[in-house]
């Protein structure tokens, strides 16, 4: 074993009373604090109203934790429905489980919903909280660590992960330390939350550009970090299945990126609330 690696924590529940404290949920929720709290500051500095990121909030992350949950249960079914599995554990996100792509896809329907009611430019919102997502995933990854999951193969480097025997994979070697990929992704993703905000200065980039940078930088690092992981999960032509996800995902943002450059759309963002006339539509239910 190596001299030097990174220890896991003893346990990752605490009980107050009846009631279980879950790390993985107290990361997740801090995440989000701390997404809603720099989305405000980046709203209100586009002449947003810091209420409108809360009234957003309220139908995004509902909305993002049921289609994180989706994605991950959809994509690893033998998890849960394979014999011998329990079908209900498919309920317990408390133990894990938030497949980022189906986060994004259905918190973006929630935010559509919360902006069309708020009568807010959807892409500029898109902008605004781009920064404070990636932020908030690099603080949530920190509910792997304590769940002891998602981690690398073995490795003698001085950060590896030290893991308990009953949470290595099954057949594996009797090596306790693994590369700590929860860690590779939580600093990739803090490096994408100054580049969001150095690009968005000096390319003046419009809030759904900054957005696709966003979705671009992360699908990068995380077709590395899928190849470092061992936990069990589908595999489409010997690659995982979120590598193939993370690859089309980005050659989609990155089309965007190229598409929207050549366009001629202004480089600034439009202003943050609708035209009287789209506000009106959105309140009856229509929309473009």
């Amino acid at each position: 074993m190596s001299l030097a690696y990174l220890p896991s924590p003893s346990q990752g529940v605490w009980h107050l009373g009846p009631f279980p404290v879950r790390a993985y949920a107290l990361c997740i929720l801090l995440g989000i604090v701390v997404a809603v709290v720099i989305t405000q500051r980046r709203w209100v500095a586009r002449s947003g109203r810091a209420e409108d990121v809360i009234d957003v909030a309220v139908w995004a992350v509902p909305f993002g934790i049921i289609g994180g949950r989706l994605y991950h249960v959809i994509t690893d079914p033998q998890l849960y429905f394979a014999p011998g599995r329990n079908p209900i554990a498919a309920l317990y996100v408390w133990q894990g489980g938030l497949g980022i792509w189906g986060a994004v896809a259905l918190g973006a329907v929630g935010t559509w919903i919360g902006c069309r009611r708020r009568g807010i430019s959807l892409a500029a919102f898109a902008g605004a909280v781009a920064p404070g997502l990636v932020l908030a995933q690099a603080i949530g990854r920190w509910g792997n660590y304590f769940n002891q999951e998602l981690f690398g193969g073995p490795t003698t480097v001085p950060w590896a992960l030290l893991i308990d025997p009953g949470n290595r994979p099954a057949g594996t070697p009797d090596v306790a330390l693994y590369h700590p990929t929860f860690l590779y992704e939580s600093l990739w993703c803090v490096g994408i939350f100054f580049l969001l905000i150095w690009a968005e200065k000096r390319f003046r980039l419009t809030g759904s550009r900054v957005f696709a940078l966003y979705i671009a930088a992360y699908t990068l690092g995380r077709v590395w970090v899928e190849s470092l992981r061992v936990d069990d999960v589908n595999h489409i032509l010997g690659l995982r299945l979120n590598v193939w996800t993370s690859i089309i995902v980005f050659l989609t943002a990155v089309a965007f990126l190229i598409a929207s450059r050549q366009s001629g759309r202004p480089a600034t963002d439009p202003p943050a609330a609708l035209p009287a006339e789209d506000n009106h539509s959105s309140e009856a239910g229509t929309g473009r």
